[in-house]
C-alpha cells in the first residue's frame, strides 16, 4: 500500500503536465489491469466470466479485458481519493450522452464508435456553419452558397481524414472545433445584431447561441461525475435540450417571416 501511495504521489506532481486520460496513466491502474487479465481472462477463468456475463453486455462486445479495466478504474479512483487527490479522468471520458453516436460510443467504447462520436459532432458545427450561409447569404447568392458548401465539405473531409489516416490528435481535433464553433457563433451574433430591429424574433437566435457558448464550458471544465453517473459531457448534453426547443421556436419565426416576404412579393409582381 505504501508503494501505491508514493506512486500516487509522485503522478499527482506530473499532473499538471498531463493533458488528458491521467487515471489510464496511471501504474497502479496498468498494474491492476495486468493482473486482472492474467487471473481472470483466460483458461477456466474466462469462461466463468462468459458464463456469468449478461447477455446485454454481451451484445455489446464487452470483453473480459474491458470488465477489468472497469473494475481497476474504481480501485485507482478510490486509493486517490484516499489519498486526498482530485479524481483522475480515464480513456478521456466517464459520461452518458443523449444523442445517438455519443450514446453508441459510450455504450460500447471502440475505436470505431470513438471517431463516429468525434467525426459526427464536427459535423454538426459545419452544418450549423453552413445554415447561418444559407440564411444570410445564400438566398441572395446561391452561387456563392455553393461554393461555400463545397469549402466545407473539402474542410470535413480533410479533417477526418488526418484524424483517421494520419494521426488521432485529441487537441488538434479540440482546436478545430473551438475554431470552427467561434466562427459560428460570431457570424450568427452578427447577423442577428444587424437585424435585430427589422426581425424581432432573432432575439431568440441571439439567447441561443450565447447559452450554447456557455454551456460549452462543461465540455472544456470538466469534473467528476456527480453520482459517479452525471459528469461535465452528460449534463452539457440534457442542458441542451431545452435551447434547442428555443432554436426551433427561432427557425419557425423565421420561416413564416420569409414565407409573408415572398408571399408579398409575388403579389407585387
Amino acid at each position: 500500500m505504501a508503494g501505491r501511495a508514493a506512486r500516487l504521489v509522485l503522478l499527482a506532481g506530473a499532473a499538471a503536465l498531463a493533458s488528458g486520460s491521467q487515471g489510464d496513466r496511471e501504474p497502479v491502474y496498468r498494474d491492476c489491469v495486468l493482473k486482472c487479465e492474467e487471473q481472470n481472462c483466460s483458461g477456466g477463468a474466462l469462461k466463468h466470466f462468459r458464463s456469468r456475463q449478461p447477455i446485454y453486455m454481451s451484445l455489446a462486445g464487452w470483453t473480459c479485458r474491458d470488465d477489468c479495466k472497469y473494475e481497476c478504474m474504481w480501485v485507482t479512483v478510490g486509493l486517490y481519493l484516499q489519498e486526498g487527490h482530485k479524481v483522475p479522468q480515464f480513456h478521456g471520458k466517464v459520461s452518458l450522452n443523449a444523442w445517438f453516436w455519443s450514446t453508441v460510443f459510450h455504450t460500447r467504447d471502440t475505436d470505431l464508435t470513438e471517431k463516429m462520436d468525434y467525426f459526427c459532432a464536427s459535423t454538426v458545427i459545419l452544418h450549423s456553419i453552413y445554415l447561418c450561409c444559407v440564411r444570410t447569404v445564400g438566398l441572395q447568392h446561391p452561387a456563392v452558397l455553393s461554393a461555400f458548401r463545397a469549402l466545407l465539405l473539402l474542410m470535413l473531409t480533410a479533417h477526418v481524414s488526418y484524424l483517421s489516416l494520419i494521426r488521432f490528435d485529441y487537441g488538434y481535433n479540440l482546436v478545430a472545433n473551438v475554431a470552427i464553433g467561434l466562427v459560428n457563433v460570431v457570424w450568427w451574433l452578427a447577423w442577428c445584431l444587424w437585424n435585430q430591429r427589422r426581425l424581432p424574433h432573432v432575439r431568440k437566435c441571439v439567447v441561443v447561441v450565447l447559452l450554447l457558448q456557455g454551456l460549452s464550458l462543461l465540455e472544456l471544465l470538466d469534473f467528476p461525475p456527480l453520482f459517479w453517473v452525471l459528469d461535465a459531457h452528460a449534463i452539457w448534453h440534457i442542458s441542451t435540450i431545452p435551447v434547442h426547443v428555443l432554436f426551433f421556436s427561432f427557425l419557425e419565426d423565421d420561416s413564416l417571416y420569409l414565407l409573408k416576404e415572398s408571399e408579398a412579393k409575388f403579389k407585387q409582381d
